[in-house]
């Protein structure tokens, strides 16, 4: 079994915006962290199939982005999903999160509950979705 992916590098057209003085850049994710270049503490644990959901209501003055996560992860959505949603790169996402569990506003939780890793896939889940394929 691989290890988690975890993407480091804001995708190559970003850097290029960067240079052209685009608010979209490598200028603006330096603010949207707080110079930080990823996260630290229980969240350097994060991987793309995390799931996050929120435990809080946004409160006026937080972070736009902050205040979007909240909203976004009401439902569990996982770490690359919210990334795709705010148009940002994984070590951002990462930071950002960090700030809200720190803060308890968010909650992690692994795509597969520990206790369930060691058995193996769910042999019935399978045999449904396999019948549901095949009757496509």
């Amino acid at each position: 079994m691989s290890a988690p992916r975890r993407p480091t590098d804001a995708p190559p057209s970003s850097r290029l915006r960067s240079s052209r003085g685009d608010p979209q850049g490598l200028e603006r994710y330096y603010v949207l962290t707080g110079g930080r270049s990823g996260p630290g503490g229980s969240a350097s644990s994060l991987d793309v199939a995390t799931l996050i959901v929120s435990r809080t209501a946004p409160v006026p003055g937080m972070q736009h982005e902050h205040e979007e996560i909240l909203r976004r992860c009401r439902d569990p959505l996982s770490v690359a999903e919210l990334g795709a949603h705010l148009a940002l790169p994984f070590n951002i996402v990462a930071v950002l999160l960090a700030d809200l569990l720190e803060a308890g506003r968010v909650e992690a939780r692994d795509p597969v509950p520990a206790h369930d890793a060691r058995r193996g896939p769910d042999l019935a889940l399978l045999e449904e979705v396999l019948s549901g394929l095949q009757r496509l």
